[in-house]
């Protein structure tokens, strides 16, 4: 197989790894010359210390490129209670700390938006979402890094269409993970990317049946791979492989060679 940090045609892949299992998966990187996008869950940032850190830069030896995927359970961008976006703030600054040292490409996080917590009411989100935003982006531009904003429980893509549109920055853009547009779009592929395509910084790419985020391997499930690499031709963004097992991170890997 091709060495994916040599990879032609578009850009190299990258794989999602948890930090709590990196010890684990690290010899699996290396023998493939794997990019990792590494996930930190907030457990991981109560415990975590700056020789942590260090130490996970070291064994990075390989020179990957890398991106980072933040924590996300509890934590509300778009949160109108303070507290709670206080929290978020602290736990998205946080990543980027780590970020200043191992120098990703990407950080990705999750956007906390549903139309049904919010009454349909995204002006709410998204004044909120911009008092968050603001001093992470501020941080994140500093460092030289790349926030993307991942889609979850989005229906349509306008309230992420507007948050890019309102930064205005090329430091801030969108995560476009494809299991969730094919657990929850109602709109069509061509549509959604047509509105957002030029605000995507990274894709996540993994696959399902439609009725549960299975994260399977490309090409498994039932998600329009090849409209998706035609609508997006051109657009430099970070591809990340979200399969949760070598096994399909590896299918994954050799499937992507057909849309190079």
């Amino acid at each position: 197989m091709p060495d994916p940090l040599k990879y032609s045609g578009i850009s190299a892949p990258h794989v999602h790894v948890p930090y709590d299992s990196f010890e684990r998966y690290i010899p699996f990187l290396k023998e493939h010359r794997l990019n990792p996008e590494i996930y930190f869950g907030s457990r991981s940032f109560d415990t975590l210390k700056a020789d942590d850190i260090l130490e996970l830069k070291k064994q990075l030896d390989y020179n990957p490129r890398i991106s980072i995927h933040a924590p996300f359970m509890d934590l509300s961008p778009g949160a109108v209670d303070l507290r709670v976006r206080g929290v978020t703030i602290k736990r998205y600054i946080e990543t980027l700390e780590v970020a200043d040292v191992l120098k990703p490409e990407v950080v990705v996080f999750h956007s906390g938006y549903d139309r049904w917590k919010y009454d349909n009411r995204v002006e709410i989100w998204l004044e909120n979402s911009i008092e968050t935003w603001t001093p992470v982006h501020e941080r994140a531009a500093e460092i030289g890094v790349k926030i993307a904003v991942e889609n979850i429980f989005e229906d349509d893509p306008e309230n992420l269409r507007l948050l890019c549109k309102e930064m205005n920055s090329d430091y801030f853009g969108i995560c476009f993970d494809t299991g969730h547009f094919n657990l929850f779009s109602k709109l069509p592929l061509t549509e959604w990317l047509g509105m957002t395509k030029h605000f995507i910084k990274l894709l996540h790419l993994h696959d399902n049946t439609g009725h549960s985020d299975q994260h399977l391997a490309i090409g498994d499930g039932n998600f329009d791979f090849d409209t998706l690499f035609k609508e997006l031709k051109g657009i430099d963004c970070v591809y990340t492989l979200e399969a949760h097992s070598q096994e399909n991170a590896l299918k994954s890997l050799e499937r992507l060679k057909g849309y190079a």
